[in-house]
């Protein structure tokens, strides 16, 4: 690293170089914009670089709790949408698999599933879980196992976990002991954090 860098932007490439660009988080009708913001500091914790949200709820969340997010909306760019069909258009365009919490038949452990390669997570609402019509965009669904009287955890905790289970399996693999991110993105990124920064 650069010595004239200072130890924030030290900080700053070093993030960057272990950044998982394959792999996101995609959010349906979340209300309380505390989730929202917790489910993007743990995105960030583990290098995940953007979450989609697609909110048809009325009135929409317009902005994030702020003890939540400490800062993570600085580093995880947040995709809105306020229809499912454009949201996982989107989604699918980018990312290969999409797996999503709902408990069903065919649902299988999360710690069975391959989150590796190129994966959206989707998670429902609080209330009611996620929707018929969003399912129909899914590859396949999954559960966290519980050994509890109650099976069920708030959203972000669920995604908190899951998310940890898909960096838990990438460094086993090795996915962040090199840069995911060409050198020509990473400086790119960069220049937007500084700026974010100041």
């Amino acid at each position: 690293m650069d010595d004239t860098l200072s130890i924030r932007q030290q900080k700053m490439r070093k993030v960057l170089s272990q950044r998982q660009p394959n792999v996101t988080v995609v959010l349906e009708d979340v209300h309380d914009p505390h989730n929202l913001s917790a489910v993007m500091r743990s995105c960030d914790a583990v290098g995940i670089m953007e979450v989609y949200v697609v909110n048809t709820l009325t009135p929409p969340i317009t902005k994030l709790g702020k003890r939540s997010s400490a800062g993570a909306k600085k580093w995880v760019d947040l995709h809105t949408f306020e229809n499912i069909a454009d949201c996982m258009t989107a989604v699918k365009a980018k990312y290969d698999k999409v797996y999503a919490t709902h408990l069903s038949q065919d649902a299988v452990s999360l710690y069975n599933l391959n989150l590796t390669g190129s994966v959206a997570l989707l998670f429902g609402n609080e209330r009611l879980g996620l929707s018929a019509e969003i399912l129909e965009y899914a590859d396949g669904n999954f559960i966290i196992p519980m050994q509890g009287m109650v099976q069920s955890l708030n959203i972000s905790v669920a995604c908190a976990v899951s998310v940890f289970e898909v960096m838990r399996q990438r460094i086993e693999t090795g996915l962040y002991h090199a840069p995911q991110l060409s050198t020509e993105t990473m400086d790119g990124i960069y220049e937007g954090w500084v700026q974010r920064d100041q």
